[in-house]
């Protein structure tokens, strides 16, 4: 298990470190520099074997004394390297300022400007160590300028060789965000009272202007734990490729369960001085075991092991419900996501209209006529039905009528596409007949109708940190819907009500663009739902699938189609079994 620090953890767990003992902040700072060198030479073997120039931009904290670190250690590998430092060196921190003297015995420290970094032209290698986890604000003045410039938006190209500590000069770490300038709000008072208010409220906020653009970093370097924001929001595109350096104070690191969430870090008691946190935020990844007797007594996910004294209805009975004539195509997308990923029995709730057009697309998969309510809750009565998924391709009105009634049922239960939509006038009323064992699915659109307060402060531009992340707004949704959420997107975000959260990144080495393509969410509704009906409780069930959708699509590769992922399952799961 993977777990992402924000800002506030990190420093209480590098602050346990040094009050235990164990480590001095200058030590730790020395292994962070010696570990960003590592990660270049293993990044670029070739370097290590040459003696190349490099340019070192160090900022007013402790990521510039990692940056004086990496320059000395590079000087001493024989390296030409000229350093540039923003802010004042007497107002540095005390481990900082140690190795600003440290580099002072070996080189100058030129005042950091955009025209004086130009002036020397290109060099093999650069170093972002401005501003990595502390960053607070957007950047403004001569520093927006530099990052600006480094960004690519003179014409210059600085990306193949460009290196971050921590993160991209100003990002936000916690969000993925970039933070801009505050608003200059140039407009006359006059002027904005005469917009509509909605309008007015936009143009008086609206953020200034950033100095991160599209692509920045080639590698980023970051310590003990990734962050959220490398793996949200415009985190992974600035990051390029992320790098986690070990600096020995992961031990400092646990967690007390069955306690309240707490977005921070607290110190635990002397004399271990241990940092904790009851809830956490983690990256989902390969499945692991479980613990629960219904899902195998601990056997490793990946394998889903039918036994032989077992039958079909042992792997549970999943229900999904499809639209009219012509839309029954996401839900038998589902139906076979629900089959593949191993649930007992799957069966299409299909109108009378759609009958046929259902029987000639589908074999193992079975039918089931539902036209209204009475019809379903018939269904419904039959108790080896264990998880329904209402919404793929299900209309508006169909969705309005059978929702509730599905819901009153008090099965696991996904909601997807129209079943969310539905709701869109009146979301409260959706919220007030959900259960804890239900899991919504909304991408962007359909996130913004059923909680458009939670959107508005999502899309609202940041210019101080930590910004309002992904993370946030799925946590203080699944609070108020009152069960699971995955917030999609290539930085799905999956939050359980309690607060316990996981991101499923298609990023970096598991980034899987061709999951843009019609069809692909129904299928990862389908999924999910096949994990409920085989029961996995809706947290896990959520971060698993979503995982094993991007593998999915990861072993397929280009040309996917929706189609084409649950065909992928068996290769999947024979590779993780190896």
């Amino acid at each position: 298990m993977t777990e992402l620090l924000t800002a506030a953890q990190m420093r209480a767990i590098e602050t346990a470190a040094i009050e235990s003992g164990q480590v001095t902040g200058l030590e730790l700072m020395e292994r962070a520099g010696r570990g960003v060198v590592e990660a270049i030479f293993e990044n670029w073997p070739e370097l290590a074997k040459t003696s190349g120039a490099a340019v070192v931009l160090c900022g007013p904290g402790n990521n510039g004394g990692d940056g004086f670190v990496v320059a000395r250690l590079l000087k001493e590998w024989g390296w030409e390297v000229e350093v540039f430092l923003y802010g004042d060196a007497d107002k540095l921190p005390a481990d900082a300022q140690v190795n600003y003297e440290r580099w002072q015995e070996l080189g100058d420290v030129v005042p950091l400007t955009e025209k004086d970094m130009r002036k020397g032209g290109f060099a093999d290698l650069y170093v972002d160590a401005l501003f990595g986890t502390g960053l607070k604000r957007g950047l403004d003045g001569e520093l927006f300028k530099v990052v600006r410039h480094l960004s690519g938006m003179n014409g210059d190209d600085y990306t193949d060789r460009l290196v971050s500590i921590d993160a991209p000069s100003g990002l936000c770490l916690d969000s993925g965000r970039v933070l801009h300038q505050e608003p200059l709000n140039l407009w006359p008072r006059e002027f904005l009272d005469g917009l509509p208010a909605e309008m007015r409220n936009k143009v008086a906020t609206a953020g200034g202007a950033r100095a991160l653009h599209d692509r920045f970093a080639w590698l980023t370097v970051c310590f003990d734990s990734p962050k959220p924001g490398h793996f949200l929001a415009q985190g992974p595109d600035l990051c390029g490729k992320l790098v986690v350096k070990d600096i020995g104070i992961s031990t400092q690191r646990c967690r007390f369960n069955g306690e309240p969430y707490d977005s921070a870090f607290t110190l635990g008691p002397k004399p271990f001085r241990r940092a904790s946190r009851p809830a956490f935020l983690t990256l989902a990844e390969a499945p692991g075991r479980v613990k629960d007797e219904r899902t195998w007594g601990g056997l490793p996910l990946y394998r889903m092991p039918k036994f032989k004294w077992q039958h079909k209805y042992s792997h549970g009975h999943a229900f999904i419900l499809s639209g009219g004539s012509g839309r029954t195509g996401a839900a038998r997308l589902a139906a076979r996501g629900a089959l593949r990923i191993g649930a007992g029995l799957v069966t299409l709730g299909v109108p009378p209209a759609a009958q046929t057009e259902v029987a000639a697309q589908v074999t193992a998969i079975m039918l089931q006529r539902v036209e209204g309510g009475d019809e379903l809750s018939d269904v419904l009565d039959d108790e080896r039905l264990t998880a329904l998924c209402f919404g793929p391709g299900l209309g508006l009105e169909r969705a309005r009528d059978l929702v509730p009634v599905a819901l009153a049922a008090n099965r696991a239960t996904v909601l997807d596409a129209d079943a969310l939509t539905a709701f869109a006038d009146d979301p409260a009323a959706l919220f007030d007949q959900l259960h804890d064992n239900c899991v919504l699915t909304p991408h962007g659109g359909e996130f913004a109708r059923l909680f458009p307060e939670i959107s508005e402060k999502l899309k609202a531009v940041p210019t101080k940190g930590p910004a309002y992340s992904k993370v946030d707004a799925t946590r203080e949704a699944a609070k108020r819907a009152g069960c699971v959420v995955l917030f999609k997107g290539s930085d799905t975000v999956i939050a359980a009500p309690d607060g316990r959260c996981a991101i499923n990144s298609a990023h970096y080495e598991r980034s899987a663009p061709w999951l843009a393509t019609a069809g692909s969410g129904d299928v990862l509704a389908g999924f999910i739902t096949g994990l409920l009906a085989r029961g996995f409780a809706p947290m896990q069930a959520a971060e698993t699938a979503a995982w094993l959708h991007v593998e999915c699509a990861r072993h397929f590769g280009p040309g996917l189609i929706a189609e084409d992922l649950p065909e992928q399952l068996p290769a999947v799961f024979q590779h993780l079994a190896k």
